[in-house]
C-alpha cells in the first residue's frame, strides 16, 4: 500500500519554487511596496489638489482686483497704447499675463496684451466665449506643452472682458519633485519590509531549521537526539510530536535490534551442534555407497556455511545498532596486510597492486575488522561479476585507498549509494536463494567497519572505461 504524502503547505505554482524563507519576505516586501504605494499615491493626489486649488483660489483674487483696477484705466477714445501701459503696470503674480479684449461703437472687437505670444490666440476658444457672454469663468489647458491657468472677468460697463493666464508650470515642478520623493520614500520602505520580513522569517523559521539538524542527527544514527522545549505554543506541539516520533523510531529499532541479536543468539547453539553432524559425516563421506547422499552432504554442508555466515553477520549487525562494537587498533603496513587478506581469503589469485606512495604508510586500523572488508569486497565481486579482476592500495590527501575492481556488468549510477544499505542486493543479483547470492548484508558490514574507522566507502565505474565496477574504501593514514 503507497504510504500517504501529507503536504505541509498548499501548493502554489510559482511561489512553491521559492523557499519559505523567500516568500515570506517576498511577501513582507510586497505588502510594504503596496501599502507604500497605497500611500504615496493618497498623499500625492490631496497634496496637488490642494495646491492646485490654492493657487487657483489666489490667482482669481488677484485677477478680480486687476479687472477692477482695469474697469477705471480703459479711456473713452479706447486708446490701446493706454490700456497697454496700464496692462503693463498691474501687480501680477509670478508667471501671470494680462490680455484685454474691447469692443468698440461699431462693433470691432480689439485684444491688447503686453505679451505678443499671450494674446487672443493663447485663450482657449470656448473660455471666451463664455466670457463674452457676460460669464466669468476660468479654465485649466495646455500650451505648447505647459499648464496654464486661464481666469476671464466680463466687463459690460466698459464693453470688454479682462483674461488673465497664469502659469502653473513652477507648480507642476513641485508636485513632480514630489513625486519623486514619495517614488524615494516607497522603494525605502519596501526595501525596509523585505529586511524586516527576512528577519522575521529567519526568527519564525528557527525552529524549524533546528527540527531539520536534530532530523539529520538521526538519520546519521544519533537515535537519542531530541528537540528541547518551546516558549510559543503553537510551537510546543511541533517540538512534542516530533520527539515523540523520534522516541517511538528508538524504541522501534532498539526491538528490532534485539530481536536480530536474539534470534542470533538462539540460532548459533543449535547451528554449531548441526554444523558439528555435518562434519562428522563428512569425515566418512567417501564410506557412502550412494553418491545421491554424498551430494546432499555437499549441498548441506555449502548451506551450513551461509547460514554462519548470515549469523554472524546478524550478530555484527546487532553490535553496530546495539553501540557496543569497538575497535582494537594496532599500527599496521597497510600494503602488508592488504596483501595477506587478498591471499587468504580470495579463492583465486587476485594481483595486488600497490603504489609508490603506500610505501612507509602506517594505518591504525582493526586488522580483524579490516580483513573481514577485504574479504567481503572478494565475496561480493565472487557472486555477482565472476570474481576480481585487481586490488590496489593507493594514498591520496592524507589516507589510503584501498580499490578492488572486477569485470562484471557494473552497479546503475542509480544504485550506487544503495548496495550498501542493508539486505540491497541491487539489479545485478540473481533469483532470491540461488546458491551464489547472499542476503545483503556484506557491503553493509563493509560500510560499517569502515565508518568506525573514520574513512568512508563507495562504488564508482572503473577508470578504466571497461564494463565493471571499482569499489573503494578510504581510511585515514597515521604516520610513523
Amino acid at each position: 500500500m503507497a504510504r500517504p504524502r501529507l503536504p505541509l503547505l498548499g501548493r502554489m505554482p510559482f511561489p512553491a519554487r521559492l523557499g519559505l524563507r523567500a516568500r515570506i519576505t517576498l511577501a513582507f516586501a510586497a505588502s510594504a511596496a503596496l501599502l507604500s504605494a497605497l500611500l504615496a499615491g493618497t498623499t500625492w493626489g490631496l497634496t496637488r489638489e490642494n495646491l492646485l486649488n490654492q493657487r487657483e483660489a489666489s490667482a482669481t483674487r488677484q485677477a478680480y482686483l486687476n479687472a477692477r483696477y482695469m474697469q477705471n484705466q480703459i479711456p473713452d477714445d479706447g486708446d490701446t497704447e493706454k490700456i497697454q501701459s496700464s496692462l503693463s503696470a498691474l501687480e501680477s503674480p509670478s508667471g501671470s499675463r494680462p490680455v484685454l479684449r474691447l469692443v468698440g461703437a461699431d462693433g470691432m472687437v480689439t485684444w491688447v496684451a503686453p505679451f505678443a505670444q499671450f494674446g487672443e490666440n493663447a485663450l482657449p476658444a470656448s473660455l471666451k466665449r463664455l466670457v463674452s457672454d457676460g460669464t466669468a469663468a476660468r479654465m485649466r489647458y495646455e500650451v505648447a506643452g505647459e499648464s496654464e491657468l486661464a481666469i476671464g472677468i466680463p466687463l459690460p460697463d466698459q464693453s470688454a472682458s479682462y483674461f488673465e493666464i497664469v502659469s502653473l508650470t513652477e507648480l507642476e515642478s513641485t508636485l513632480e519633485s514630489l513625486a519623486i520623493s514619495l517614488f524615494g520614500a516607497s522603494l525605502v520602505t519596501t526595501l525596509a519590509g523585505a529586511a524586516l520580513g527576512y528577519w522575521t522569517s529567519r526568527r519564525t523559521l528557527r525552529p524549524l531549521a533546528n527540527v531539520g539538524v536534530a532530523a539529520e542527527a538521526i538519520a546519521g544514527g544519533r537515535l537519542d537526539t531530541r528537540l528541547e522545549g518551546a516558549d510559543d505554543p503553537d510551537l510546543e506541539v511541533l517540538v512534542s510530536s516530533f520527539n515523540h516520533m523520534a522516541q517511538a523510531l528508538e524504541e522501534r529499532i532498539e526491538r528490532d535490534g534485539r530481536f536480530a541479536s536474539d534470534v542470533s543468539h538462539e540460532l548459533r547453539s543449535p547451528l554449531m551442534t548441526l554444523a558439528a553432524s555435518i562434519e562428522v559425516l563428512a569425515t566418512r563421506r567417501d564410506e557412502m555407497p550412494d553418491a545421491s547422499a554424498r551430494s546432499a552432504l555437499d549441498l548441506m554442508q555449502g548451506d551450513i556455511a551461509r547460514f554462519q555466515q548470515l549469523v554472524d553477520d546478524l550478530l555484527e549487525i546487532s553490535r553496530f545498532d546495539a553501540g557496543v562494537a569497538r575497535l582494537s587498533l594496532d599500527e599496521v603496513q597497510v600494503a602488508e596486510l592488504v596483501g595477506q587478506a587478498v591471499e587468504a581469503t580470495s579463492e583465486r589469485p587476485v594481483p595486488v597492486r600497490v603504489g609508490p606512495e603506500v610505501d612507509g604508510l602506517v594505518v591504525r586500523a582493526d586488522k580483524r575488522r579490516l580483513v573481514r572488508v577485504i574479504a567481503n569486497l572478494l565475496d561480493n565481486a565472487e557472486k555477482y561479476a565472476g570474481g576480481a579482476t585487481s586490488v590496489t592500495v593507493g594514498a591520496l590527501d592524507g589516507h589510503v585507498q584501498i580499490s578492488v575492481e572486477d569485470a562484471g556488468p557494473g552497479v546503475p549510477p542509480e544504485e550506487q549509494d544503495l548496495v550498501f544499505d542493508r539486505f540491497a542486493r541491487g539489479g545485478g543479483a540473481g533469483r532470491r536463494g540461488s546458491a551464489g547470492d547472499g542476503v545483503g548484508l556484506g557491503l553493509s558490514l563493509v560500510a560499517e567497519h569502515v565508518r568506525l574507522h573514520g574513512g568512508r566507502a563507495w562504488v564508482e565505474g572503473r577508470p578504466d572505461g571497461d564494463p565493471g565496477s571499482r569499489f573503494v574504501i578510504e581510511l585515514p593514514v597515521n604516520r610513523p
